[in-house]
């Protein structure tokens, strides 16, 4: 019996190597492929900006990071960030948050509480401003 014959195969070419992203999308405006990120290997820092809503971050980079990695360090950032917002506990403390005024439930100015520390160290004659009258 005789050996088989071997098919004669062409030499492949080196695998192309596909480039890694630099443009992704935005976590606050959800547009696609408006955030870019630029690298300053010298300086070690990777910025990303978005184009849309102008949102910015920057964090240390070594010379194997890629741009992929400055927007997963953004993203980690951002749930820190969401995770100690949702345990913090609301203060009553006369101010306005952000969510009341997207809800509009902002107060009007008599409603809130007057620091009576800071009028009482001032003193009666110190000061005559817009409260008191002049005479």
């Amino acid at each position: 019996m005789g050996k088989r014959k071997k098919s004669s195969r062409k030499p492949q070419g080196p695998k192309k190597k596909e480039p890694l992203p630099t443009t992704f999308p935005c976590l606050f405006c959800n547009h696609e492929k408006s955030v870019s990120v630029k690298m300053d290997k010298k300086a070690g820092i990777g910025e990303l900006s978005c184009k849309v809503c102008g949102q910015q971050f920057q964090s240390g980079i070594n010379y194997l990071s890629a741009g992929v990695d400055v927007y997963s360090d953004w993203i980690d950032a951002c749930d820190t960030v969401a995770k100690e917002a949702a345990e913090a506990p609301n203060h009553a403390d006369g101010f306005n948050s952000y969510a009341d005024l997207a809800a509009g439930n902002e107060r009007r100015n008599s409603e809130m509480n007057i620091d009576r520390h800071l009028v009482s160290a001032v003193g009666e004659n110190q000061y005559r401003g817009d409260f008191t009258n002049d005479k």
